[in-house]
């Protein structure tokens, strides 16, 4: 009874943390827009900004994407695939080196808004622990 009160709470975060994961990629391509970017860049440098927007686009496409495959793919973590698992996995990995970057590293300007750049840095945390609990989970489940 307890294991599987448990499992269910665990398959509640896969959801919640790959949605959450799933709206930032979708967040992602509009950010250059909402943030003007472009402002902060001499207009001189068009290749820079081409490789900006390509950068930006293609991480958000991923992101977007494996996240909606791993929901797709949910049955398939729970009947605990190996490779999903895996692929899993793979995106908590991203999403640690995220919260690590922001944690560790000068991440964010606290200009113009300070309650943004503070919210991403919890944000991406909580959401990074979220993932690492379901991976070891999955993983413990299916050994």
């Amino acid at each position: 009874m307890k294991g599987q009160v448990m499992m269910k709470a665990i398959r509640v975060l896969y959801y919640i943390s790959l949605s959450v994961s799933m709206l930032v990629g979708l967040w992602h391509f509009f950010v250059p827009r909402l943030f003007r970017w472009y402002d902060y860049l001499p207009m001189q440098y068009e290749n820079l900004i081409v490789g900006i927007d390509y950068t930006n686009y293609c991480f958000s496409a991923l992101l977007f994407g494996i996240s909606l495959v791993l929901i797709i793919l949910g049955k398939s973590a729970f009947s605990f695939n190996r490779e999903t698992i895996i692929f899993y996995t793979f995106l908590t990995a991203v999403w640690v080196f995220r919260a690590c970057l922001a944690v560790f590293i000068e991440p964010w300007p606290l200009e113009p808004v300070p309650a943004v750049a503070i919210g991403q840095l919890v944000a991406s945390v909580l959401l990074a622990i979220m993932m690492v609990i379901v991976s070891l989970s999955l993983w413990w489940a299916s050994r």
